[in-house]
């Protein structure tokens, strides 16, 4: 593979050099990490969550579903909440909490 064929295919700057691969560490996006608190809501059957470094907060019937509505809010709040962040660094991480349930014998 040639090296701009790699370049875009990974979103690394790969520059080669007497046979040498070195890595622009430079152009490479930390990781933003937004961590989505959830808890279920037996009385609306929902899952409920929020995020305040967003800001955001849906409700969903699945934690997929959750994770899907707040990915698409922190991508259309990044630009004016967090501006110098690349999107493609965005992470979501979903810590979700429910009440035990018993299993039937």
């Amino acid at each position: 593979m040639k090296g701009e064929d790699l370049a875009s295919s990974t979103g690394v700057i790969v520059v080669f050099r007497l046979g040498e691969v070195q890595v622009d560490e430079d152009a490479m996006s930390k990781p933003v990490i937004f961590t989505v608190s959830a808890i279920w809501d037996s009385g609306a059957n929902v899952w409920s969550g929020s995020c305040d470094e967003i800001p955001a907060a849906a409700d969903a019937t699945t934690l997929d579903e959750l994770l899907e509505k707040v990915s698409r809010m922190a991508l259309d709040l990044a630009p004016d909440n967090h501006p110098g962040v690349d999107p493609g660094s965005i992470f979501i991480q979903v810590m979700a909490i429910r009440e035990a349930v018993p299993v039937a014998a």
